[in-house]
């Protein structure tokens, strides 16, 4: 029985290593699967190869690794957290709270990386501290995700107005990060996004046993001794790290973070999050490779990808859970 998850995680890794070296492959310029190893090796392989592997790509696809781990993983505490299979750090307005911060520091063209970092973590957090607290005093989940889109959209009213008053320069900036991109990360920032996407991740791994436990409701949690406040607050901590953080450096990523929990309980069929969260983050960080290589290989936003993938897996979960509860 238990060979199954294994399996499963044998499967998922090799399956993510594999997309990550095709990642590399694809681009302008196609590579051998076999140059790109031998250029992340340090084998024999043409130097214009190297280059375009070690300097250019892999950092694009470092990014893709991380954002999809990211955004599924903070997608699968929100499910959990709210009871809610629509939950997600895009429909919750999350990623909107992100963008506001981001949009405030970078329109008025005075964002450093870590300050842009730093404003999406706090537009974040305060978006989701405001959903916690309409959460603890209504209890109808379906309330809570209605209140999440209508914050969404009145950020998103903020973001429109800031856009309408910015300069020219700055306003196409913005508007092609709200695209969502994995290639405009630098070096620089991405010292800032790993530490950051391996904290959250770190702190979403402590948070597991609060995860089970939150499955059979919050009075049952408190009754097996669990500090509510404290865990509620690590797992605000780690989304706001991992879906800021991501959003602060790559745009608003949509549908990755709300459907990649799904598939990985499909794949499992497991509500134990001790096998749930890492199958998630492998499925997240496996999807979010497929779809920038995608990407690349049409010339097409990665969010666009994202979409079209995520659409049929939430309509089908509207369709199987009517009860819209995890």
């Amino acid at each position: 029985m238990r060979s199954r998850p294994v399996i499963l995680f044998t499967a998922l890794s090799v399956l993510t290593v594999g997309l990550f070296l095709l990642d590399l492959a694809v681009g302008a310029v196609r590579i051998p699967v076999g140059d790109v190893w031998a250029a992340l090796t340090g084998g024999d392989c043409p130097r214009t190869t190297a280059k375009i592997v070690l300097n250019i790509r892999l950092i694009k696809a470092v990014v893709a690794l991380l954002a999809g781990a990211a955004l599924s993983v903070s997608g699968l505490q929100m499910q959990t957290l709210f009871r809610n299979p629509l939950a997600g750090p895009y429909v919750l307005g999350i990623s909107s709270g992100a963008s506001l911060g981001v949009a405030l520091v970078g329109l008025a063209g005075v964002g450093s990386s870590i300050g842009i970092a730093g404003a999406a973590w706090l537009g974040a957090a305060v978006v989701l501290l405001v959903i916690a607290a309409v959460g603890h005093r209504i209890k109808d989940i379906m309330v809570i995700l209605i209140l999440g889109m209508m914050f969404s959209s009145g950020v998103s009213a903020v973001v429109q107005i800031l856009q309408y008053l910015s300069k020219e320069e700055a306003l196409k900036a913005f508007v092609i990060w709200t695209m969502g991109s994995l290639g405009d990360v630098t070096v620089p920032q991405l010292a800032i996004l790993l530490p950051s996407v391996i904290v959250g991740l770190l702190l979403a791994v402590w948070t597991i046993k609060p995860l089970n436990l939150l499955l059979f409701g919050e009075e049952y949690a408190v009754t097996m001794g669990l500090n509510i406040r404290r865990s509620r607050g690590l797992l605000f901590l780690s989304t706001t790290l991992l879906a800021g953080t991501v959003t602060a450096f790559c745009g608003p990523i949509g549908f990755i973070g709300l459907a990649m929990p799904h598939v990985a309980r499909m794949l499992f069929r497991e509500a134990d999050h001790r096998v749930l969260l890492p199958g998630t983050l492998l499925s997240g960080a496996a999807v979010l490779l497929l779809c920038d290589i995608v990407s690349k290989m049409f010339t097409l936003p990665v969010n666009a990808i994202t979409a079209l993938l995520g659409i049929p897996i939430v309509v089908w979960v509207v369709l199987r859970n009517k009860s819209m509860t995890v």
